[in-house]
């Protein structure tokens, strides 16, 4: 509601001399060059009329005087006694202020019922999210491991020849875990256990052996904590990243380091189970892979399949597949999926087994696009 204000001493005395009333209405209007206060409305154009007698009935009349040019007082036309002035309407901005106020309860009010329609479970974006560390703690290691060590879990298959450790990462509230294929490939069961120590058995809803991609689902699980997923096309050479994972069973083990290359061409097999039985547990652990025309840490077999990865020099070791490389504001923008060790299936030294600083990652945004396949089932 809008408000009219009168400074002391205007109107003091509308029926004094002659051109009086005007001037000591308004006294800044005496020269035309006169500045005028901002914090006060401009003069009417015309001179403040006289007050209304009262009725002979006693009906109460307003005042006119201080009323702008905009809204002026209502005077019947037709009948010889005055009625009281109509009551002002909202200006525009009043009106506009409230068509607001009503805009954001109501969107407001639609975005919770979307949520509850949804069951919250729709994957966390950065681009529909802040950030998941503070800006202070940007960078921050501890900060960092902190915040999304509760969206990575490990994954256990049971395999018809041993078993295979890798980890995982948490997309949705309700369970839903993205891991790598060659995690899962073959299993006959999985388990998966968070970071909280809590162990859910998992089915896998679809594969993509092409991205080396699965997704999970765990079975009676509520209220996790999903990872947001970032934007790996922002990713440049020389950004801070840390990894989250289970290397040879060590659940939730976190290590730094930065980006090396981007879309670099790596090949990793998709036969079931090569070379992956026995991870975490005594055996070889390594991830066959090719690069440049060369194998490492194994054979990858006669089916393979091509990706652009990210480069890191964050440590990764068997078990770290499938789980997180996390930027410097805690977005996740690639899962882990291949490593390169000295140590080789050949070779009778363990002493040289370990990362030695070339680890490679699937961009998250390959994993966003092939989220629709993966949940329609798709076991290519």
């Amino acid at each position: 509601m809008t408000e009219s204000f009168r400074r002391s001493g205007e109107y003091e005395n509308p029926q004094g001399p002659q051109g009086d009333a005007y001037q000591g209405a308004y006294p800044q209007q005496q020269h035309a060059s006169s500045p005028v206060n901002p914090e006060w409305p401009p003069p009417p154009t015309h001179q403040p009329g006289q007050q209304p007698s009262a009725p002979a009935d006693g009906t109460a009349v307003l005042p006119t005087v201080g009323l702008d040019a905009e809204h002026p007082a209502e005077h019947p036309a037709e009948h010889g006694t005055h009625s009281a002035p109509k009551k002002r309407t909202r200006g525009p901005i009043a009106l506009l202020a409230a068509v607001a106020i009503v805009a954001a309860a109501v969107g407001g009010g639609t975005a919770y019922a979307f949520q509850e329609l949804t069951g919250k479970n729709d994957v966390v974006s950065s681009s529909t999210t802040t950030s998941v560390v503070p800006s202070s703690k940007k960078g921050d290691v501890a900060s960092i491991a902190a915040a999304v060590s509760p969206s990575v879990v490990e994954v256990n298959a049971t395999l018809s020849n041993g078993t295979s450790t890798g980890s995982g990462v948490i997309i949705t509230s309700n369970g839903e875990i993205v891991t790598n294929n060659h995690v899962i490939s073959g299993a006959q069961s999985v388990k998966v256990s968070t970071s909280d120590g809590k162990s859910y058995t998992a089915k896998v809803v679809g594969t993509d052996s092409s991205k080396d991609l699965a997704l999970l689902k765990l079975e009676g699980a509520s209220g996790l904590s999903p990872a947001v997923l970032g934007n790996s096309d922002g990713v440049q050479v020389g950004d801070t990243v840390v990894a989250i994972g289970s290397p040879e069973g060590l659940t939730g083990t976190v290590t730094s380091g930065i980006v090396s290359a981007l879309n670099r061409d790596v090949t990793v097999s998709t036969d079931e189970g090569q070379d992956q039985q026995s991870q975490g547990s005594g055996g070889s652990g390594q991830w066959p892979f090719s690069f440049g025309g060369q194998q490492f840490n194994g054979d990858t077999g006669s089916s393979t399949t091509t990706y652009k990865a990210i480069q890191t020099d964050a440590s990764l070791n068997p078990g770290n597949s499938g789980g997180a490389l996390i930027d410097a504001s805690g977005d996740i923008v690639g899962i882990n999926s291949a490593m390169y060790s000295a140590s080789s299936s050949s070779s009778s030294s363990s002493s040289d087994a370990g990362s030695v600083g070339l680890g490679f990652a699937i961009p998250i945004n390959t994993v966003k696009s092939d989220l629709a396949k993966l949940r329609s089932g798709s076991t290519s």
